[in-house]
């Protein structure tokens, strides 16, 4: 295989993961292995036991995720090689008895993750965790929303000890594989080896420990893991769609241990923050596309890094598949097709919100930013620090600085507050109505 071919198959890789999920990409294709590049089809090949539901079930994800890379539409051919077992490799999960580990994301470096307002703390203590596994943060607990980096910070932490950590054993997984593969390990009653590739290790992490709510028997494994790594000065990284406190389907025990380090967020990138992900996207793809089209993509995807990538992914398709300069009218075209706004950059900012809450609840700006407590007042600022969370690219930190240095989760807690309510209160949901159409004129 060509090394063009090589780096290629690569980018496929981090494109498969982006359209179908870790999960499935570790059960079904990762263990695929390309062969080349034979004219218009591109040979694969894999274990006997996922190769033909890969190619039948992710044949179109396989198709996509080529086309996009490699500029031109290709037909899929995936062979079943049986001289090759899923078993072989460690990271590579067979359908029959997962094995409870992902190989780090090559791409997934510190070196790749762009950094701004809304990461910067939780890339510092990542970072800080890398470089001395085990004595800077133990645990280092990163939450957020799904595709604002989680992963790759936790792929980045993996790569670094492999790279710099003078032989630290590093082994990552998703809190999804590691309840797979323990119950797998009782289901085959060989929970030694189970036990022994989690606790003999230097650094552990785990992704998406959301996924072990009532799932007493995993729990109880990795609160006895999370012990026993503790005790060696071993290192626990773990990520969250939420703080540990609000994993409400998780025993006390082990929630109390996942707060007893560093609890750091990524919240949503502002434009600026945006703009450089592409940036830093297209030139590590080796794209052209001009600044102006990369803010139109910018100014439409708000929502997470993946949706980011993924929509500049689709634009150099498109403009290969169709000839079409990589420039604002094609940006524009294919956000549409994606059901994306090509939209103007937002000029909402914090201290407007302010204003126009005080008009319409009636209330002075000392008091929206006071200690008060009285009803008006406590909703008129809840309502503003949701507005501020729903229409400005600002963090949970950030929002609260603006409102007289309160902390993050009392912003966090007036989001949750004034979302209920805009549920179940018919003059909550007319109030924030009211304000977005002020703001938005």
């Amino acid at each position: 295989m060509t090394p063009n071919i090589e780096q290629s198959w690569q980018d496929i890789q981090v494109a498969l993961r982006e359209r179908v999920g870790e999960r499935t990409y570790g059960l079904w294709l990762a263990p695929l292995r390309c062969v080349g590049l034979d004219g218009d089809t591109l040979v694969l090949a894999g274990p006997a036991e996922v190769s033909n539901w890969a190619s039948s079930r992710y044949g179109g994800a396989l198709r996509e995720a080529s086309a996009a890379v490699l500029g031109r539409e290709v037909t899929i051919a995936v062979k079943a090689d049986t001289g090759l077992a899923a078993g072989q490799a460690e990271p590579l999960l067979a359908p029959a008895a997962p094995a409870a580990a992902c190989e780090p994301n090559p791409k997934y470096t510190f070196e790749q993750f762009v950094i701004g307002e809304s990461n910067h703390l939780a890339h510092a203590a990542a970072l800080a965790v890398a470089e001395l596994p085990g004595q800077a943060y133990n645990p280092l607990f990163i939450y957020g929303p799904p595709g604002l980096g989680k992963t790759h910070l936790l792929h980045a932490i993996a790569n670094y000890v492999r790279a710099f950590g003078g032989g630290l054993i590093v082994r990552c997984s998703t809190a999804e594989e590691f309840t797979n593969g323990f119950l797998a390990a009782l289901a085959s009653r060989d929970t030694e080896r189970f036990k022994s590739r989690f606790r003999r290790v230097d650094v552990l992490l785990i992704d998406d420990v959301q996924f072990l709510e009532r799932k007493a028997r995993s729990e109880e494994e990795l609160f006895h893991t999370f012990n026993a790594l503790h005790e060696v000065g071993s290192q626990l990284v773990v990520s969250s769609d939420r703080l540990p406190a609000d994993l409400a389907g998780i025993e006390e025990r082990l929630r109390e241990r996942f707060a007893g380090g560093l609890v750091t967020d990524i919240a949503r990138p502002d434009r600026a923050t945006r703009l450089a992900i592409l940036r830093k996207r297209a030139s590590y793809d080796g794209v052209r596309i001009s600044d102006d089209a990369l803010g139109v993509i910018a100014d439409g995807v708000t929502t997470n890094v993946r949706a980011l990538e993924g929509a500049l992914i689709r634009v150099v398709a498109l403009g290969s598949l169709e000839r079409r300069p990589l420039d604002v009218s094609l940006a524009s075209d294919v956000l549409a097709r994606q059901g994306f706004a090509a939209k103007a950059h937002t000029t909402v900012d914090i201290p407007r919100i302010q204003a126009v809450a005080c008009e319409h609840f009636g209330v002075e700006r000392s008091e929206l930013l006071s200690r008060s407590r009285a009803a008006d007042v406590a909703w008129a600022r809840q309502a503003a620090m949701y507005l501020a969370r729903e229409l400005t690219d600002q963090s949970l930190p950030q929002i609260g600085r603006a409102f007289a240095d309160r902390d993050h989760t009392t912003v966090l807690h007036a989001c949750r507050r004034v979302a209920r309510e805009l549920a179940a209160n018919a003059q909550a949901l007319a109030d924030v109505e009211a304000l977005t159409t002020k703001l938005s004129s």
